[in-house]
């Protein structure tokens, strides 16, 4: 009878472990499953949030903070992290070569999308998002925590960066020409259509408005759900087509630093499987080019303020 026990509980300690290997599949997961393996050794949380004192103020428990001004860029050249010091960051938060890294942040998640796209540059395998971010967390009232961590350096080697994965201003230009790609603008429409340069009080700008010639506009928002989860990939492909996007043409992604079309790739890349581009430049390069093609349908004109 004890041995049957055993048994029974055997297979259903097992049925629970294979529930909990199946949510984690693919390039998302939800609050629940996350909260159900907080405590797994295997995952390393990482949050991205640019609001400051967000993470000081109180994080899932477990989370490393990782700052996108500092972390996740080069802090003297506009350009991504370097290889030495993404690695670097990565074993200080414990992550091993093994390790399945979560990523979560505020502002609707745009900058952990853009650490998903930089792991994704130097060959990070194993790298998923908390669909909805540190918002979706906060309103089902889910647990935050400010204890200090203390962790274990990790092992983990980076690999070097593949610039299959980032589109640069001259390729944009070249494609702009061959229409070689589908260049997806990620912006408002107003941001689109020249009407603004930027958002209202977003300091990084441009000279010129408007956007790259033949890019289709679809506005990251349009990819999510009112909670911020995204939308499903049935959805998120008939949004898409919608616009001339399908999958039979390479895509490159913008906005106006890179953050918000990292959401847009992620999109497209990891729930559809389509071969994107992240152009990480975005408008404050391209609008500030000289001689690339732009398209001002509003007409509005720069008066340096």
């Amino acid at each position: 009878m004890a041995s049957k026990i055993r048994l029974l509980v055997t297979a259903a300690g097992l049925a629970i472990l294979g529930s909990v290997a199946a949510a984690s599949e693919g390039p998302l997961v939800t609050t629940e499953w996350l909260q159900e393996n907080l405590e797994n050794p295997e995952i390393r949380l990482l949050e991205v949030s640019v609001n400051p004192g967000v993470y000081e103020r109180g994080h899932i428990p477990g989370a490393t903070n990782i700052v996108w001004h500092t972390d996740l860029v080069d802090p003297v050249r506009r350009d991504i992290a370097s290889k030495d010091q993404l690695q670097s960051i990565l074993r200080d938060a414990g992550v091993n070569a093994d390790s399945t890294i979560i990523l979560y942040g505020d502002t609707n998640n745009w900058f952990a999308a853009w650490g998903a796209w930089v792991l994704d540059v130097y060959g990070v395998e194993n790298v998923k998002l908390l669909d909805g971010g540190r918002a979706l967390w906060e309103a089902e009232g889910r647990q935050l925590s400010t204890s200090p961590l203390a962790l274990a350096a990790g092992n983990i080697e980076l690999g070097e960066a593949d610039p299959a994965l980032r589109a640069k201003l001259a390729e944009v230009v070249d494609a702009v020409e061959s229409e070689s790609h589908v260049i997806v603008d990620i912006r408002s429409p107003d941001e689109y259509s020249g009407k603004i340069i930027a958002p209202e009080g977003f300091k990084e700008t441009a000279i010129r408005a408007g956007h790259v010639s033949g890019a289709v506009n679809v506005p990251w928002s349009q990819a999510v759900q009112e909670d911020g989860r995204f939308k499903s990939p049935e959805d998120l492909k008939a949004l898409y087509a919608e616009a001339g996007v399908d999958g039979s043409k390479p895509v490159i992604t913008y906005c106006r630093i890179g953050e918000r079309s990292s959401h847009t790739w992620f999109a497209l890349s990891k729930i559809l499987g389509y071969d994107v581009k992240n152009y990480d430049g975005s408008w404050t390069e391209y609008g500030n080019a000289v001689g690339v093609p732009v398209t001002n349908l509003a007409g509005t004109i720069w008066t340096g303020r």
